[in-house]
């Protein structure tokens, strides 16, 4: 059955490959994603690594003059997705690519780290290292892009201008941001809910918010300085802060490997101590015993319990003692025997729902983070257990973009939802079942 799995699996990604690039899933999702390709690296790594190479490589293709990275890049014309080019209008900014139409606003940054995964996963170490050298300083000046223009109070944390830049895209966390603004009501034809039950996705409300956070950015020139300034969302996101220290983790090691830089280790090394000091005594709730986002704007915490509260384990932020807690927490909330590890929001909320996108479903790419986080802690017990629940998800129901974290809904396999053949939680499969 694992074999079966695995090559279903393989089958998902060869069929969602383009010219270069892979997109997340057939319609629903037809361009490329940011942090979605670097993912999907890290499957390919294990069977055809020059497609691997090949992704990461049509990314950084990608970069602005600024060293930001976009959340999509309109790779090809489609009318299966809204909001498109045409509304994004990435050519505001006197920075972007020329070469391709793109969003302006970006996700969280997976490269570094995926770069290490790629070397983990390879069989000829020094040819994937001669790869790592071409792409290592474009992830580098991304990352100094986010230091330099994502972080106005200069405390080693970023800010996400939009809820799209989090990955966590209608979380119930922003509920809280949403009631501090008053959007207009917007026309347009949803494409999403053409391919998929409206009930698992967001609202039509939710989208003029969205819609109205981009018109602000967009009157701004996507200038960094002025969103900071003006956006009614501003928030400091464990998540998508965790994958940044991640990823400078990633890209320290790496540059060692290579040698001859010391310079950039130097200020890599800056950056990660600023940061992860920030990170602890800023986003963790003592009361609730993990991370929380905090909302810039309007200077509070957001006191939530969701998976991206526990991905810190992933980036190796808390000691030995929160982490402790953490987990107790994780198990205590997320990991009843009826339940699936993990939920993406805290199943005892009156905020949960487990058909709804980030509202509670299980998403495979959280739960490899988690399972990698819970490993180097040595939570080898409830490490097991995340991977054992995140294969039967999917040897149940297929490889959908998230499932439901409730065991009673799964008897007909029919408790995956979102995209079908989705291809991070295929290329995340391929990287669980190799990866003892």
């Amino acid at each position: 059955m694992k074999n079966d799995l695995y090559n279903k699996a393989k089958e998902v990604l060869v069929n969602n490959w383009k010219e270069g690039f892979s997109i997340p899933c057939a319609k629903l999702y037809p361009f490329q994603w940011f942090w979605d390709s670097g993912l999907i690296a890290i499957g390919f790594a294990h069977f055809d690594m020059e497609k691997a190479e090949q992704e990461i490589a049509t990314l950084l293709d990608a970069q602005w003059g600024n060293g930001f990275i976009p959340h999509i890049i309109f790779h090809t014309e489609s009318d299966t997705y809204f909001p498109g080019p045409d509304f994004h209008r990435s050519d505001l900014h006197p920075q972007a690519s020329k070469k391709y139409r793109s969003t302006g606003m970006t996700q969280p940054p997976v490269t570094g780290f995926v770069l290490e995964e790629i070397y983990r996963i390879s069989k000829d170490k020094s040819a994937t290292l001669k790869f790592i050298e071409s792409a290592i300083d474009k992830v580098y000046f991304n990352h100094e892009y986010f230091y330099n223009n994502r972080d106005p109070k200069n405390e080693g944390l970023v800010y996400i201008y939009h809820n799209w830049e989090s990955g966590t895209d209608n979380s119930p966390i922003w509920d809280d941001i949403w009631d501090t603004m008053n959007p207009p009501e917007y026309t347009f034809e949803r494409r999403d809910t053409t391919h998929v039950d409206a009930s698992e996705r967001p609202s039509k409300r939710e989208y003029d918010h969205y819609l109205h956070i981009i018109d602000i950015a967009k009157e701004n020139n996507y200038s960094d300085e002025k969103i900071a300034e003006y956006s009614p969302f501003l928030v400091q996101d464990p998540l998508f802060n965790a994958l940044l220290i991640k990823s400078t983790e990633s890209l320290i090691k790496l540059y060692e490997l290579i040698g001859n830089n010391v310079e950039k280790i130097n200020q890599l090394k800056l950056w990660q101590n600023k940061a992860i000091t920030a990170f602890n005594d800023k986003l963790y709730d003592e009361a609730l015993g993990v991370y929380v986002h905090y909302d810039l704007r309007n200077e509070k915490p957001l006191r939530f319990l969701s998976s991206s509260s526990f991905s810190p384990l992933f980036a190796n932020i808390p000691n030995k003692e929160r982490a402790d807690r953490m987990v107790k927490v994780m198990m205590d909330k997320f990991g009843g025997d009826h339940q699936y590890l993990c939920a993406s929001f805290d199943p005892e909320s009156e905020r949960f729902n487990p058909k709804k996108y980030w509202r509670g479903p299980v998403w495979v790419n959280l739960n490899w983070m988690l399972f990698n986080g819970l490993k180097q802690y040595g939570f080898n017990k409830v490490a097991h257990r995340m991977k054992q629940d995140t294969v039967a998800l999917m040897e149940n129901n297929g490889f959908y973009e998230y499932f439901d974290s409730r065991k009673e809904m799964h008897k007909n396999g029919d408790a995956g939802y979102g995209g079908n053949n989705f291809s991070w939680s295929a290329a995340l499969l391929i990287d669980l079942l190799e990866n003892g």
